[in-house]
């Protein structure tokens, strides 16, 4: 097995302080360690393992993929089925305009295709996004992130973005003729899970129509089932122009993709050729475990069902420190009274093999988001220890 100090010696880390869970294997609702104790996932791969570990379907689709062919070709250049299969499928569940797939390696790549596509088909170069914004740490998705501390290290950026409030009604007059596109989460992520409000979304939507502005929706996390809908804007009203996926769209592979009408899509193909191009997007095994992974929550109850654990999560997690519960469908956040709290409750967890996690901006958050095929009696197992962490962290601030 390999050694905490190899990992910190010769693979790059994110941070100090990596968790540096010895992982043996996962299944279901279960990472279990190299001592073979199991660890229930309420993370799920930050929102990436929709149908948990190992899913049956999704296993059988992309061993049946080994057998045929991996790798043939860049993006594009022939017709391989599972990647033709899945747009096709994808289509007959979205709303016009969104009829056209470009499959990509991850979400931000898929950001960094929509960005392009946008200035490419208005011809204009404006791009604006919301303050406490995440769609990504590649260059061009870093210039949308409205955090400055997270990308004043990074810069020069890409210029000509500029930044809104999420929510804030009055701030929709600064999009106007000049601006491209208009680049939103569906649902806040790194902010701590935002909904938006008050018909935000539709009243985007409208300003975008009025100066000819095009609307892209990232739902890279809250695509694909994850808030009782297959896509999250299907619950405010608000069709984009161009829509971003990727993490929970594999149930568990690296994907991405960028969606949008036939006609926009066709402007990527000249002038110049091959506007965007990647290598293994589109690739088959990883196709054919997005088909399957498609197929199985459309098929199945799991997006109705995921409304229904979500009321089980906020009938059991009601406890005087924890302040609200945003977010939606099994894309939650626990706001607690401090980040000292949250920190306590994610550490100590991580001791008793309950696996939660941060949010980015928003330090006083725990995470939320397990697979969508977790049980009622997992969820139970696990509220019930954080209510016993939160229980024990308030006795011994009270002695």
């Amino acid at each position: 097995m390999i050694s905490e100090e190899e990992f910190l010696q010769y693979q790059a880390q994110t941070t100090p302080h990596p968790l540096a869970l010895k992982v043996e294997r996962a299944e279901g609702s279960y990472i279990y360690d190299s001592e073979g104790q199991a660890h229930l996932d309420f993370v799920a791969g930050v929102s990436a393992c929709s149908l948990g570990h190992g899913h049956p379907r999704v296993l059988q689709a992309i061993k049946d993929q080994l057998d045929r062919y991996m790798h043939v070709m860049v993006y594009g250049e022939y017709i391989q089925e599972p990647a033709v299969a899945f747009a096709k499928l994808l289509a007959e569940y979205l709303p016009q305009p969104l009829e056209t797939t470009y499959l990509v390696n991850s979400g931000t790549e898929a950001i960094e295709g929509a960005m392009k596509l946008a200035r490419r088909y208005t011809g204009r170069t404006e791009i604006i996004a919301a303050h406490d914004a995440y769609h990504g740490n590649t260059m061009g998705s870093l210039s949308l992130m409205g955090f400055e501390e997270r990308k004043s290290a990074f810069r020069p950026l890409i210029p000509d973005v500029s930044f809104i409030q999420f929510n804030l009604e009055q701030h929709l007059e600064r999009i106007t003729e000049k601006t491209a596109a208009v680049v939103l989460e569906t649902i806040q992520g790194g902010a701590g899970f935002i909904l938006p409000e008050n018909d935000y979304l539709a009243k985007v939507r409208k300003r975008c129509d009025a100066t000819g502005t095009l609307l892209i929706l990232d739902e890279i996390q809250p695509g694909f089932g994850r808030t009782g809908k297959l896509f999250a804007f299907e619950h405010f009203n608000c069709i984009p122009d161009i829509l971003v996926v990727g993490k929970g769209m594999a149930a568990g592979l690296p994907v991405g993709a960028f969606i949008s009408s036939h006609k926009m899509m066709k402007t990527l193909q000249d002038r110049p050729k091959l506007g965007h191009i990647t290598t293994f997007g589109g690739n088959a095994v990883i196709a054919a475990s997005s088909l399957a992974t498609l197929q199985e929550i459309t098929q199945s109850d799991l997006i109705s069902n995921t409304l229904e654990k979500e009321k089980y999560f906020r009938t059991k997690l009601v406890h005087p420190l924890i302040k609200e519960i945003r977010g939606k469908g099994l894309m939650l956040a626990l706001i607690m009274e401090t980040a000292e709290i949250t920190n306590h409750v994610v550490l100590t967890a991580a001791q008793q093999q309950l696996i939660l996690f941060w949010l980015l901006f928003e330090p006083r958050a725990v995470r939320i988001s397990p697979p969508l095929t977790i049980s009622m009696k997992e969820i139970e197992v696990g509220c019930d220890q954080i209510l016993g962490i939160l229980n024990d962290y308030q006795a011994s601030s009270v002695n």
